[in-house]
């Protein structure tokens, strides 16, 4: 029987690994960020179990969808149909934005999330991967 991970392409693997420790670097940053704000206002901006759970899940849900764009991409790399690779991409694309939409409102809703702690996340892995690829630069 065949393991999922020995289907997934050594790129993938490797990008997803770094897009997985950009976004970690980027939550603990953004924590750090909370606890100099909830220091000069704390008032206003909290520093509990909800920045913190919204940032371990917000990271999560950024890293599945790079993992699972990839995956696609993958699938569509070794797709001879142009027409079915085409609409396997415009597929994937639509069901990870739902996926980030749900989470977003999740995040909004539910009082165990802070809101910024659970969307900022999102943006970590774009950040990530323009840092790294001047960095290699």
């Amino acid at each position: 029987m065949s393991n999922f991970w020995d289907n997934v392409q050594p790129a993938v693997k490797k990008e997803t690994k770094n897009v997985a420790v950009s976004t970690a670097v980027g939550v603990v940053i953004m924590w750090g960020v909370f606890a100099v704000l909830h220091m000069v206002m704390p008032d206003k901006v909290p520093l509990d179990y909800t920045v913190f759970l919204g940032g371990i899940c917000g990271g999560l849900i950024a890293v599945m969808n790079f993992f699972l764009m990839g995956i696609t991409v993958q699938k569509v790399a070794a797709s001879t149909d142009e027409d079915a690779a085409r609409s396997r991409m415009k597929a994937s694309y639509s069901q990870r934005t739902m996926i980030q939409m749900l989470w977003i409102i999740v995040a909004i809703a539910a009082p165990c999330f802070h809101f910024v702690a659970g969307i900022a996340p999102l943006l970590f892995p774009g950040m990530g991967i323009k840092i790294m690829g001047i960095i290699k630069k």
